[in-house]
């Protein structure tokens, strides 16, 4: 199975400035995350960027840099700007890893890939974990998901789902899944996608793959086998992963 892994990377960042390009245990995070994307089997990995000092980080990570627009409003449309200059057919697989997940798992990667590559009707892949902790099942910060028996998302939600309507929403144990933010995309879906519109469910819920609901495009949903550790986002994020580097712990993440 062929697939190719897109890294969308920008310098703009509120909380954390020139984030992509931060140190963390002596290289700059995108070089982490370039490095489990090539580990996971992509044929080619790619930074997409408008910035040249990402550019350049991206070739020294030993990675392509392409170079894409500044308005951007989001990741995945500068993937699809990647897409559509690279021309690829429709039915390439492209994967999206962010730039700030320096402990994503190659092995991750490589699941979504293969659950799109497996599922023929789908056009798009994403991953899930089960949440453990009534806190994380409450919290709208933590985006949950619930999937068809035949392993389709059926909806994506900030809200705790599915909500048990006898219990008080105590019982959550085993039905409750955090939905992980790594995309398998199919490029012509991903073309679609990004060309359309934010629909209602999208703007309410402030979900992008909400869209895809409204598109009408089916998303594969598979339970991670390797979990990543924390993204950063802050200063304090940046201590947190050094840490669990340090500790060997880098493919895993608690639920709360």
């Amino acid at each position: 199975m062929d697939f190719v892994v897109i890294i969308p990377a920008r310098l703009a960042s509120t909380r954390l400035p020139n984030k992509v390009l931060h140190a963390i245990a002596g290289e700059p995070m995108l070089a982490h995350v370039c490095r489990a994307a090539r580990a996971s089997g992509a044929t080619e990995v790619i930074v997409a960027t408008d910035s040249e000092a990402v550019a350049d980080a991206a070739r020294v990570a030993g990675v392509t840099a392409c170079m894409t627009r500044a308005d951007h409003s989001c990741g995945t449309d500068r993937i699809a700007e990647v897409a559509a200059q690279r021309g690829w057919a429709n039915d390439t697989i492209v994967v999206n890893v962010q730039a700030d997940e320096p402990l994503m798992p190659p092995a991750l990667i490589d699941q979504v890939a293969t659950a799109l590559d497996s599922d023929t009707e789908a056009a798009m892949a994403t991953a899930c974990t089960p949440i453990r902790d009534a806190d994380a099942f409450n919290n709208p910060n933590i985006v949950k998901v619930v999937a068809t028996p035949a392993g389709r998302a059926l909806y994506f939600s900030r809200a705790p789902i599915p909500f048990h309507r006898d219990s008080g929403n105590t019982e959550f144990e085993a039905c409750a899944f955090r939905h992980l933010g790594i995309y398998a995309y199919r490029a012509g879906a991903l073309q679609r996608f990004s060309a359309a519109p934010p629909g209602a469910l999208e703007r309410i819920e402030s979900l992008e793959q909400l869209r895809a609901f409204e598109l009408n495009l089916p998303i594969a949903l598979v339970e991670a086998r390797t979990v990543p550790g924390p993204g950063v986002d802050t200063p304090d994020d940046i201590a947190l992963v050094e840490a669990l580097m340090a500790a060997g712990h880098s493919a895993e993440r608690d639920d709360d």
